[in-house]
């Protein structure tokens, strides 16, 4: 007894420790330069991220009609807050991203990779009040950079245009059961961040010149709600069928802008470039509301409990209200659809190999992006796997580890369009336990 006493104690302490850890270290990993390295991330307010943890991605992004992968635990599933109805366990979810892009053109191409803190959440069980979930989530990127070669007499100087930052968001949301298979839910959502634009005209080291560059700086904050609602049908004792919906409305967030004016100096030294030297202009603070477009979501899901799942969803944004930037083109309406599944084998089996969750999907998004005549359309294949940890007999903690991969291409070569291809990574460490249950003793 005592020693079952011990070992609890000791697990739920790691796993507090390790939860602390995270959350210490998220408050600076959010604070980092952004990983995009699209130039479509330019537009609007960046590359839109989507609340997707790594066994949602593996699947081609499937999560509306998802309740639990395996019909047991629950994975937290921010897309649809109907789903934090089926916790069971107190849930911690907490993970990386990378990603590795090429991009290319007519006439040039070029390589680029980064890795960024991706996601903290946390679910726990309400019992006949459902669910809650809180947590910290990317919801854009903004990373490009592109430059052209000019001269004055036979001076030669390049035009350089670049953007950096990312929007976040922090959310908290409730998911109860009403009425049977029926379930309902929303988030309450604070999004903060700042997106940055730099153009920059950059003389030669041997010239003496100092370069100027603009400086257009967007704060954006405000607060944001989405709903949804799933509805299960067991069909016999091993097999469930799951509709899912979710969406938001037409959210209002304010963006605040001020252009600043600055020179630096050039220099050879990397770590020495476009340190601003002074400030010759520097406006006043402008505001103005942004309207977040108008979404909806549909998903269907099969599946056969501990042993496999399979499902599509369809997704709908009119960005067509957005309010673009002067001199940017409009952004219009996004369409997608999704499909993908996951196998695990034997969940009972002495083998490990049969207790991992495999997992494969397919997405396709005619994005809101329309340049040079052209719809920037987005197309990708995933993979990835689940990774169950070892159990003590004294704990009732279950831990994975989900992997997964995006191969995907974004744009094409044509018209002075840019084509991205790139692959995307993420880890994620999922804990599932009672960390609120009052111990027992025989």
């Amino acid at each position: 007894m005592q020693k079952r006493f011990i070992s609890s104690l000791r697990n739920k302490s790691l796993q507090l420790l390790l939860a602390g850890g995270i959350l210490a270290s998220s408050t600076t990993a959010f604070a980092q330069k952004t990983t995009s390295a699209s130039p479509y991330s330019q537009l609007g307010i960046g590359q839109i991220r989507e609340d997707l943890l790594p066994q949602y991605r593996a699947m081609g992004g499937i999560n509306t009609a998802i309740r639990t992968l395996d019909g047991v635990f629950y994975n937290t599933n921010p897309s649809n807050p109907a789903s934090y109805s089926a916790a069971r366990y107190s849930i911690f979810d907490a993970g990386l991203y990378g990603n590795y892009t090429q991009l290319k053109s007519t006439t040039k191409s070029d390589n680029t990779a980064d890795f960024a803190f991706s996601h903290i959440t946390m679910t726990f069980p309400m019992k006949k009040f459902g669910g809650i979930s809180m947590g910290i989530l990317p919801f854009s990127d903004v990373g490009y950079r592109t430059s052209s070669q000019e001269g004055i007499n036979q001076d030669v100087y390049n035009k350089v245009f670049t953007g950096e930052g990312g929007l976040t968001k922090a959310y908290a949301g409730w998911g109860v059961r009403v009425y049977k298979g029926l379930s309902i839910g929303a988030n309450m959502s604070y999004l903060f961040g700042t997106l940055n634009d730099f153009s920059r005209v950059e003389f030669p080291v041997s010239s003496g010149a100092l370069n100027p560059q603009r400086q257009n700086k967007r704060e954006i904050q405000g607060i944001i709600f989405d709903y949804g609602l799933q509805y299960e049908q067991p069909l016999g004792k091993e097999y469930s069928l799951t509709f899912g919906y979710s969406g938001s409305l037409n959210n209002d967030i304010k963006e605040r802008t001020t252009i600043i004016d600055t020179r630096t100096s050039p220099s050879s030294d990397p770590d020495n470039q476009n340190i601003p030297l002074d400030t010759t202009y520097m406006s006043d603070r402008v505001s103005r509301h942004l309207t977040l477009p108008l979404k909806h979501n549909v998903g269907v899901t099969l599946a056969r409990n501990g042993r496999w799942l399979v499902g599509a969803d369809f997704k709908y944004a009119d960005w067509s209200k957005f309010q673009v930037r002067n001199g940017e083109n409009r952004l219009r309406k996004n369409y997608g659809v999704a499909v993908g599944g996951q196998l695990t084998p034997d969940r009972s089996s002495l083998k490990y190999l049969n207790q991992v969750d495999y997992r494969l999907g397919f997405r396709y998004n005619k994005t809101q992006y329309f340049q040079g005549g052209e719809n920037i359309n987005d197309m990708a294949v995933t993979v990835g796997i689940g990774l169950p940890l070892a159990r003590t007999s004294y704990s009732t903690a279950f831990s994975k580890i989900n992997f997964s991969a995006e191969f995907g291409q974004m744009g094409k070569v044509s018209n002075g369009l840019l084509r991205e291809r790139y692959i995307n990574f993420n880890i994620g460490f999922t804990l599932n336990d009672r960390w609120f249950r009052r111990n027992q003793f025989d």
